[in-house]
């Protein structure tokens, strides 16, 4: 049953993507336009997340309706889908859109891959035996592959790929929704100023 449950949970996860495909080819990188959107969906999130902690009897039915798809720190914490959005805020906000595009996809991509490869081939045990190191691989392989089919210059596709799997491996106490696509876009901006 966790497997399954993480499995559905990774399914949804790809979903994300449309934030970052939206971005490039509905809103043609419009930064503004995208901007107020991921902003609004933040912000009724919020709404959603902070009604649910106080009142028992919407938590209870959130639960019911999401439950499958969520881990149990998530009944009192904010969900994985707030941290995405609190992201994608923060991207569109101070990234160049081709940068945000990469690092939102490698966060749906990467992330789905490392989950789904650690728990069906996972053998070795790395990060306290939170991860797995073929998890750690399937993300970074991802990543890359996902970059270059996509044109971005090489150099940058590893150094995105790289900074995406090292904070999807990384022991930081942040949600992986918001380790990952940062730590990807900061890479690629400063090692676009080199190429």
């Amino acid at each position: 049953m966790a497997r399954f449950k993480e499995s559905l949970r990774k399914s949804i996860h790809l979903g994300s993507l449309v934030i970052p495909f939206g971005y490039r080819y509905i809103l043609n990188f419009n930064r503004k336009q995208m901007f107020y959107i991921v902003l609004i969906l933040f912000i009724v999130m919020l709404i959603i997340e902070f009604y649910r902690f106080w009142q028992k009897s919407f938590k209870k039915t959130f639960w019911w309706i999401f439950g499958l798809v969520l881990r149990r720190h998530e009944l009192r914490d904010f969900t994985g889908a707030t941290y995405l959005l609190f992201a994608s805020v923060i991207c569109v906000a101070f990234f160049p859109p081709w940068q945000v595009f990469f690092a939102l996809s490698f966060l749906a991509i990467g992330d789905t891959f490392a989950a789904m490869v650690g728990m069906n081939l996972g053998k070795r045990k790395i990060s306290k035996g939170r991860k797995s190191l073929e998890g750690s691989i399937a993300c970074f392989v991802s990543c890359f592959i996902f970059a270059l089919v996509f044109g971005l210059h090489p150099l940058l596709a590893l150094v995105g790929a790289l900074a995406a799997s090292l904070a999807e491996l990384s022991p930081l106490p942040l949600d992986d929704n918001i380790k990952m696509p940062l730590a990807s876009a900061v890479a690629m901006a400063l090692f676009n100023i080199f190429i």
